[in-house]
């Protein structure tokens, strides 16, 4: 664990604000007019307990990784990056008033967006009313873009109903004899969650592909068992999970004990990450899920990335790693293009205008967006093949073809 130490030297976790310190330069050193003028303070909350822990911290990691590299390369406009992390408990309340305290009491120079469209809306209007800048990596739900946010952009190839366009497209291509007949629909009531499932359920309706059962959960839920039985009843073609993590290992628990067979099933996120085969007890095989970044990409800062996440945190990078990695790198390119980096309302607003009118290169790939935040790109469709995440959509990024109908549980 020794790398790990070493890296967090530069990032570490501190004091009651849980304060990410930039490394503090030695006695006697000599300082750029940057260094001169303090650390680029960084106000972020996140759900670090909670229901959206698990991603909460995968944020958090991607957002430390970003400012080790921005440091050990001299900062954002020669001033060491400082991150000022809260906690927000997955409280919709609680980030409203972290963000709060972070502008106008910690002053931080620039605000980072949380997990979750449920924690992003709050969040947002708070910086919206202080006329910060609000880039965040989680918050794809459409009513994220309809409160009429001016310096709201959610960095991420596609809001949430787009996740699943391709497999969308894919399905309703099918022959006939082989085209799903119908579905049955599973979602946390989250905004997010329901947003990636309703997406695939409108486009597969308005198709012709029935849907047998429409079921949304609170987030608290842990007894998967009911709706399961719901779902076995209907022996549907296609089961789809609007999920996080923890939803989406109990959903396909419950499944698999009752040996719903579908030809196709389908979650989003909790899939996406490292700990989900072994959450599922082997039942990951032919799972699929959205997508937006994968670690074998050829896209900008994607291999530093990969890399420098292992040397800190001794493991494999997660996609909620990289949605906190391109935040930074895009606001990282809309500092260096405007110059500044000061909460005053003229920089803040520079530095909106400047991401609404770029294209940004990122891990995830080419990033733009529309007037509304709203990233004009897609997602892309993962399988577990053979025990390994494979790339099966669409057919441009493919590392291996899409199997379907998939294996029996």
């Amino acid at each position: 664990m020794a790398r790990v130490r070493k890296s967090l030297a530069v990032i570490s976790i501190c004091g009651l604000a849980m304060t990410a310190c930039a490394k503090t330069d030695e006695p006697g050193a000599a300082q750029s007019p940057g260094q001169q003028q303090g650390p680029v303070r960084i106000g972020i909350s996140l759900p670090l307990t909670g229901d959206f822990s698990e991603p909460g911290k995968g944020i958090q990691e991607g957002y430390q990784v970003w400012a080790d590299r921005v440091n050990a390369k001299g900062g954002l406009l020669g001033r060491k990056v400082e991150l000022i992390f809260r906690d927000d408990a997955s409280d919709p309340n609680r980030v409203s008033s972290d963000y709060e305290s972070l502008i106008t009491q910690d002053k931080v120079n620039l605000v980072f967006g949380p997990f979750s469209s449920r924690l992003v809306i709050p969040a947002a209007k708070v910086a919206e009313s202080y006329g910060m800048l609000f880039v965040e990596p989680a918050g794809a739900a459409k009513e994220v873009f309809e409160q009429g946010f001016r310096r709201l952009f959610y960095a991420a190839p596609a809001i949430a109903d787009d996740h699943y366009n391709y497999l969308a497209d894919y399905l309703v291509k099918l022959p006939a004899d082989r085209r799903p007949k119908t579905a049955a629909y599973a979602s946390l009531d989250d905004p997010f969650a329901q947003g990636t499932a309703y997406g695939l359920r409108d486009k597969l309706a308005a198709a012709g592909i029935k849907t047998v059962v429409d079921e949304v959960y609170p987030p608290e839920t842990t007894d998967f068992a009911p709706i399961a039985a719901k779902i076995a009843a209907a022996k549907p073609d296609l089961v789809v999970g609007g999920t996080q993590f923890e939803d989406s290992v109990g959903l396909v628990r419950a499944l698999q004990e009752l040996k719903v067979q579908p030809k196709l099933a389908a979650f989003s996120t909790g899939p996406t990450l490292s700990e989900f085969p072994a959450a599922v007890k082997g039942a990951a095989e032919h799972i699929v899920s959205p997508v937006g970044w994968s670690a074998t990409s050829a896209f900008t800062g994607n291999e530093e990335l990969v890399k420098r996440y292992e040397e800190m945190f001794d493991g494999e990078a997660n996609e909620d790693a990289a949605n906190g990695y391109t935040v930074g790198q895009v606001v990282e390119a809309a500092v260096t293009a405007a110059k500044c980096v000061d909460p005053a309302k003229e920089c803040q607003d520079k530095l909106a205008e400047h991401i609404r009118q770029g294209t940004f290169q990122t891990v995830v790939g080419p990033l733009s967006f529309d007037d509304q935040g709203r990233p004009e790109q897609a997602h892309m469709i993962q399988q577990y093949v053979n025990g390994k995440i494979e790339i099966v959509l669409p057919e441009q990024a493919k590392t291996a073809g899409i199997v379907y109908p998939k294996q029996e549980w």
